[in-house]
This record gives C-alpha cells, sequence and structure tokens, in this order.
C-alpha cells in the first residue's frame, strides 16, 4: 500500500489544523509506503514564552491526534510506534495503516471537529457545563497514563486564583515576555485572566477575590503525567486534543491555558495545594459558547477574525 496524493492531502490538512503554540505549527509531516511520520522542528523556539520547548512538544502531541483521526478517517486501522528510531529525537512518531477498517460513527464526528475547532479566549455562556459533563470528559483520554483533572471550583479556585495573579504580575512586568508576545500574538488586545491566559504589559489583571469569582464559574480540566519528559509532554497535547474533540462533538468550545505553568514557583505551587500526584502540563477550559439574540459566535482560530491559518493555543 502507498499513500495517494489526495490521502496525503487529507493527513497534512488534519494536521495542519492542530492548535499550536502561538499558531507556531512546530511539526513536519512526512508519509511514504503504509506510514506517516511526525517530526519535532526544533527551530521553531519561543525563548521566553516557552524556554523548555514543553508547549511545542505539547503543541506535536495535538497534530498527532489529528493525525490518528485522518489516518482512521480514510479507513485505515492504526498501529503508532512513539520515539521509533533510536539517535532522532526530532522523531516523534510513526503511524502505519495496518490494513482496512472501517470508521466509526464517533470517530467520524471526531475528525469533523478538527476543523470546526477555535479557541474560544471569552468568557463562556451563562450557563455552566455540568460536573457530569467535565467527568465524562475526563474520561476520554486513550492514554491513561495522562489524567484528566477536575478542578473543585468551590475548593480549587481560590488557590488558582492566587497562583494565576503572581503569574500574571510576573509575566506582566517581563519586557524580554512582553516583546515576544507581540511578535507572535494577534489576538484581540482586551483579554484578561482566566480567559485568556496570556498578558500583555496593558492587561488588566483583576484581584484575588474577583479572579476566584471567575474561575469559580469556569469548568476547568487539569491534565496530569506522571513524568516530565518529552513523551510525557507529547501524550498530554495527544489527551488535550482528544478532549477538546470530544468537547466539540458536544457543542461546547474550549481554549487551553499554559503560560502559568511557564514559572517553576506557580507549578511547584500547583502540586503542594491542589496535593497533586503528577506533573500539571496544561489547563483546559471548557464551556458552552455565548449564543445572546444578535451575537456572533467567532469562528477564527484563536479568537481573531476567521481566516485560514494554523490553529493556536
Amino acid at each position: 500500500m502507498t499513500w495517494s496524493s489526495s490521502e496525503v492531502g487529507v493527513l497534512a490538512r488534519a494536521v495542519s489544523h492542530a492548535p499550536s503554540v502561538h499558531g507556531t505549527q512546530p511539526w513536519a509531516l512526512a508519509a511514504h509506503a503504509e506510514e506517516a511520520e511526525l517530526y519535532e522542528r526544533f527551530e521553531v523556539m519561543l525563548p521566553r514564552h516557552d524556554p523548555s520547548g514543553r508547549d511545542r512538544t505539547i503543541s506535536c502531541g495535538a497534530a498527532l491526534t489529528n493525525l490518528e483521526l485522518a489516518v482512521r478517517a480514510l479507513g485505515w486501522a492504526t498501529e503508532v510506534a512513539l520515539f521509533p528510531q533510536a539517535g532522532r529525537p526530532d522523531l516523534l512518531a510513526r503511524v502505519r495503516a495496518a490494513g482496512r477498517k472501517e470508521t466509526t460513527a464517533a470517530e467520524v464526528e471526531r475528525y469533523a471537529a478538527i476543523f470546526r475547532r477555535h479557541s474560544h479566549r471569552e468568557p463562556f455562556g451563562l450557563h455552566p457545563i455540568s460536573r457530569g459533563v467535565l467527568r465524562a470528559l475526563s474520561e476520554v483520554p486513550q492514554d491513561v497514563s495522562v489524567q484528566a483533572r477536575v478542578i473543585d471550583p468551590r475548593t480549587e479556585s481560590p488557590p488558582l486564583a492566587e497562583l494565576f495573579g503572581y503569574a500574571a504580575g510576573v509575566l506582566r512586568a517581563d519586557r524580554a515576555y512582553q516583546r515576544e508576545l507581540a511578535a507572535w500574538s494577534r489576538g484581540p488586545r482586551d483579554q484578561t485572566l482566566p480567559w485568556a491566559g496570556l498578558v500583555r504589559a496593558d492587561t488588566h489583571v483583576p484581584d484575588t477575590v474577583t479572579l476566584t469569582e471567575r474561575l469559580m464559574r469556569e469548568g476547568i480540566l487539569l491534565l496530569l503525567t506522571p513524568g516530565d519528559g518529552r513523551r510525557d509532554h507529547l501524550l498530554a497535547g495527544a489527551v488535550m486534543q482528544q478532549i477538546w474533540l470530544a468537547a466539540i462533538t458536544r457543542r461546547l468550545v474550549a481554549s487551553v491555558l499554559t503560560q502559568p505553568l511557564q514559572l517553576r514557583e506557580v507549578r511547584a505551587g500547583l502540586i503542594e495545594r491542589l496535593r497533586l500526584a503528577g506533573y500539571p502540563q496544561l489547563f483546559l477550559r471548557v464551556g458552552s459558547p455565548v449564543t445572546t439574540p444578535g451575537h456572533q459566535v467567532r469562528t477564527g482560530l484563536g479568537g481573531e477574525r476567521p481566516r485560514q491559518a494554523p490553529g493556536r493555543f
């Protein structure tokens, strides 16, 4: 079996719609014989925003989920090998078409959701999603090593608000960070925590009480991994995208927060104060879109006007 040019196009289109840090698309796709290989582009660097490259590898994990779904949408079973070649750290995954297999209705739904996904960097609708829905989404991950932990709004919003507020203050005052953010980010300038996660020099950061109240109205999942290596980051990104696509099939919207976790003291504070049994990799906000009369839901990637461009988180 050899991929046809149209099949390669399907794979490439799906991968290109994965969310990535600042829309950098830090991956490369190679298709040959019955295999598709996903590479990480180490030259895509954000020294202040993503100094360790964790967000970059998480982005590649999201692309891997899209790649697998595209292969399934073409009617092939998949066999996935992570970091399959010693001495090639840039080769993240090899996805092999392992014989014909009928695509399920759920897979068709999630594949279609790839092209409807966008980052909802705004308040959600007035009616928060139920704890039951959040729990159901937390059970979506196909890799049991990644835990999707539902944040308890009553008991865990106060420590989150304190840590997010601290992170916002540090990043707002970091001039090098602000220069890098201005170079890469093209979203609306009125973003404020907790809806956006990104903090500009002129961002108004709510006080802890107000921020706590906002967080209590949010549906938030925290993704944890047992380790903190590149494999963990890749799997966290893959699971993030699995949950995000499942949320879209429920007519929900979502966005990712990773920036506060770039500060070691914030990450350590989360582990201690939330008594986490693992390494926090990202927050996924999930909720209903605003559908008030006369309101037009934005469908652009990352909150900006709709465009044909790579996804962002």
